[in-house]
């Protein structure tokens, strides 16, 4: 079990790879993000995307289960108030390779509870090329080591 006390800035962490397949991509839109360049394969077409593209949406959950899956899962992590500067740079489309990656980017003392502390880190999606196609800071609380 990881606690408050074993992260420091810098830490960093790859969980792997995932891919979304064209079906999965167009069945997640449509119960979640609507939009033609997600839904509508003639639609997306005519965009400057040239054909259908992943919701930004699924892009960070998918990552976000997999630092879930091989961090924080781990950790004593009590709660997270959210994420912050959330990006999509560059567009997913079917059958391309993704790799879910963290860093820590900030740990503090919480300032009402001296039972824990609060790490921020950066989750990434990162593709076959280097090159990074989403990101978010996010808070989480976790919680120092007992006794």
């Amino acid at each position: 079990m990881r606690y408050f006390e074993d992260f420091k800035v810098g830490d960093r962490w790859e969980f792997g790879a995932w891919s979304l397949a064209k079906d999965e991509m167009i069945a997640f839109a449509r119960e979640f993000d609507p939009q033609p360049i997600h839904t509508d394969e003639t639609a997306a077409a005519r965009t400057a995307f040239g054909g259908v593209i992943a919701s930004g949406w699924q892009t960070i959950l998918k990552c976000i289960r997999l630092f879930v899956d091989g961090l924080m899962r781990d950790t004593a992590g009590l709660a997270s108030p959210g994420l912050d500067e959330l990006r999509w740079f560059k567009p997913v489309r079917a059958g391309d390779r993704i790799s879910a990656r963290a860093e820590v980017v900030e740990v503090g003392e919480s300032k009402k509870s001296p039972d824990r502390g609060r790490v921020h880190f950066r989750i990434y999606g990162v593709d076959e090329s280097g090159e990074t196609v989403l990101s978010a800071k996010g808070l989480f609380f976790v919680a120092r080591r007992p006794g």
